[in-house]
């Protein structure tokens, strides 16, 4: 267990369970040494989260306000306006997508500038190119996006229903 913790303490990403399996040696389950863990950091500042399909240690978001208020993590911010977050969403559920398919969701051009942004963020990455004609490239979130915004998968997006019950989006029949 510990062996995993200093593995996972060391990485600023997630580390995939078949790593882990490499320093724990044969026989060893990694999930149960990896719930061990969790558990013997119940109350601590961070945690264990499972991520992009690997595990990491993060601070608990009870904990955001102390660590912005005393710790220098500017560099780590990122710096997104409202509609880049909307166009990143929109990648999100949408992916693969072209810039054709985003401007036909927004009703307007979506600045190649603003996806050059989000590409040199890691948030997404080009994905197939479409068939359509002049097969134009596509684009799909990466694992960065699922670090940033703490989710295993994107099955951990929430569905619209979360989403109009957050106020973040108008229902059906507004």
């Amino acid at each position: 267990m510990r062996r995993i913790e200093a593995v996972l303490f060391a990485s600023s990403s997630p580390v995939a369970g078949s790593d882990l399996a490499k320093v724990v040696g044969q026989g060893a389950s990694v999930d149960l040494l990896v719930e061990d863990l969790s558990a013997d950091l119940e109350g601590r500042a961070f945690e264990v989260a499972k991520v992009a399909d690997g595990w990491m240690l993060r601070t608990r978001k009870a904990y955001a306000p102390a660590i912005r208020a005393a710790a220098d993590v500017g560099a780590q911010a990122l710096d997104l306006n409202p509609f880049d977050v909307a166009v990143l969403a929109a990648i999100a559920y949408h992916q693969p997508i072209t810039r054709d398919g985003l401007k036909d969701i927004f009703g307007k051009e979506i600045s190649r500038d603003l996806i050059g942004r989000l590409h040199g963020l890691g948030l997404i990455g080009t994905g197939p190119r479409s068939p359509r004609r002049g097969a134009p490239y596509t684009f799909v979130t990466t694992d960065e996006f699922l670090v940033a915004f703490g989710l295993e998968s994107l099955l951990d997006l929430p569905d619209r229903e979360q989403i109009e019950d957050a106020g973040l989006a108008k229902g059906r029949h507004d």
